[in-house]
C-alpha cells in the first residue's frame, strides 16, 4: 500500500448498528443484476452505503441454514474464513462494476494481503463488510482495503 493512502477508520459500535438497520442502497435483487454469483455463493445480502467507484458497505446475514455449516464444523459451526474473504471480494466487485471502464465486464479477485480474522463468525451473526477502492489499473484490477 502506498504511503499516501490510509485505511478508513473502524466504525464505532453505534455507527455499525445504524448501518445494519439502514435501508438498502442495493437489494438482493439488484445485487443479482450486478454480480454473476448465485446461491449458495452470493455472499452479499444488501448494500447499505455506496459511493460509485470509491467504496461500499454491505451486509451478509449468516444463518444456520448456510450449506457450509454442514461440514465446517458439524458440532461447532463456523463460517470458513475463505468465504468471509469472498464476501469482501464480492462487495469490492460491486465497487468496481460501476466504473466506466469496468461496467459490463467481469471483475476478478486476484490476490490478498494481510488477512486477520478477529473472531469466529457463527450462525445468527451479521457481517458488516466494507470495501474501499485504493487504486485501479488495467481497467479492472483494483486494490481494495476491506473490513
Amino acid at each position: 500500500m502506498s504511503s499516501d493512502v490510509s485505511p478508513p477508520p473502524l466504525l464505532s459500535a453505534e455507527a455499525a448498528a445504524q448501518l445494519a438497520t439502514a435501508p438498502p442502497v442495493f437489494t438482493t435483487d439488484q445485487i443479482l443484476e450486478i454480480l454473476p454469483h448465485r446461491y449458495p455463493f452470493l455472499l452479499v445480502d444488501r448494500v447499505v452505503e455506496y459511493q460509485p467507484g470509491q467504496r461500499a458497505v454491505g451486509l451478509k446475514n449468516v444463518t444456520f441454514n448456510e450449506p457450509f455449516f454442514q461440514g465446517h464444523f458439524p458440532n461447532r459451526p463456523i463460517m470458513p474464513g475463505v468465504l468471509i474473504v469472498e464476501a469482501m471480494a464480492q462487495l469490492g466487485g460491486i465497487v468496481l462494476t460501476k466504473l466506466p471502464d469496468v461496467a459490463g465486464r467481469l471483475a476478478l479477485f486476484a490476490g490478498i494481503d494481510g488477512v486477520r480474522f478477529r473472531r469466529p463468525v457463527l450462525p445468527g451473526d451479521q457481517l458488516l463488510l466494507s470495501a474501499n477502492l485504493l487504486t485501479i489499473r488495467q481497467k479492472r484490477i483494483g486494490k481494495m482495503f476491506c473490513r
